[in-house]
This record gives C-alpha cells, structure tokens and sequence, in this order.
C-alpha cells in the first residue's frame, strides 16, 4: 500500500462540485448550538454530495471562523440556508416532497438497516438532528414521517452530532450514489 498525496485524489473543484449531481438527501441542523459541530457536518456533506443544509432555529451560520475551523472551506461547496423556524423548515419540505426523519431515540424508530426498503420507496429525503443535549423537538417529531436511532450497546446513550451525521449520511449515501452515478 501507498499513501496516495492530496493533488492525485482527482478532488472537484468549487465550481465543479456546484455543478455535480448531489443525492437526494437534506440535512437540516435545529439549534445545533456548536460551531465545531456545524462546520463538521457541512464538511461532510461536502464529501458525500449532499443537497443543501437548512440550518435553523438557534444554529449558527456562516461566516464565522470557528465554523470555518472544522468546515475547512465546504460553507462555500455546500448549498446552505437559514430559516429561523424548524417547523417552517419543515413544512417547506413537505411541500417539496421530502420524506422527512428525525434522528432520535425514539419509540417505532427505524435503524439503518431499514434503509435499503426506505431509500426504495421515496425520492428525496431530508434528516432533522437536534440540539446536542435536547435533541429533535417533540413538535418536529410530530411532523417527521419516521425516527431513525443508530442502535448503541455501551454505557452512554448519545453519540456526538457530528459524530452520529456522519453515520448517517454515510449510510444513506450508500444507498443514494447510484441515483446520481456515483
């Protein structure tokens, strides 16, 4: 094996990566109070072509050097948006025909074994992921067409947000890249 350097990865350029197909998947970040964790998860949605991030509620925005700090640039890859009210957010997703889930423990929520049946029902998706100690609201659960909880067997019952996005969207882009040709 042989360490492969940065400038022979074939990585997009900005431009290059606005123009590229992106799966169908949203992510939106209701008052995800930490910058680190914001700049973390536009960086992944970066390296999985995500479609856009609606940031919402009491999360911070770009530009702000301690998002920049762990986003390393994708807050200008990455379609971003505010909108200040997650349940706004979420009716404007309902209208655009997103199925929408909640990232939450919660009672009937579904793993990501579920995936492959739900990735071959619905079109577009968007995952909701809440503050770092409070989680998805109750109010938008109610709205969400289904919880996804990622199955955990030690001491602690949480797993960091970006931690638990990158999971995530990693397991969705699995099941999503084909539709883009990836």
């Amino acid at each position: 094996m042989q360490k492969i350097p940065n400038e022979a990865l074939g990585r997009l350029d900005i431009n290059a990566f606005k123009q590229a197909p992106k799966i169908p998947l949203t992510i939106v970040l209701d008052s995800v109070r930490s910058m680190h964790n914001v700049g973390s998860i536009f960086r992944i949605a970066d390296a999985y072509r995500i479609e856009k991030i609606l940031l919402c509620g009491t999360t911070p925005t770009p530009p702000h050097r301690e998002i920049h700090k762990t986003a390393l640039g994708a807050t200008e890859s990455v379609t971003w948006a505010y909108i200040p009210d997650i349940l706004h957010a979420i009716r404007i997703l309902k209208e655009e025909d997103y199925n929408l889930i909640a990232v939450e423990q919660a009672t009937d929520s579904i793993t990501p074994a579920d995936l492959p049946n739900l990735c071959a029902q619905y079109q577009k998706f968007a995952l909701i992921f809440g503050h770092e100690v409070l989680g998805v609201s109750q109010e938008a659960i109610d709205r969400c067409d289904y919880c996804l909880e990622l199955p955990q067997y030690g001491t602690k019952h949480s797993l960091n947000i970006s931690v638990c996005a990158g999971i995530v969207i990693y397991e969705f882009f699995n099941h999503l890249r084909s539709r883009i040709g990836l």
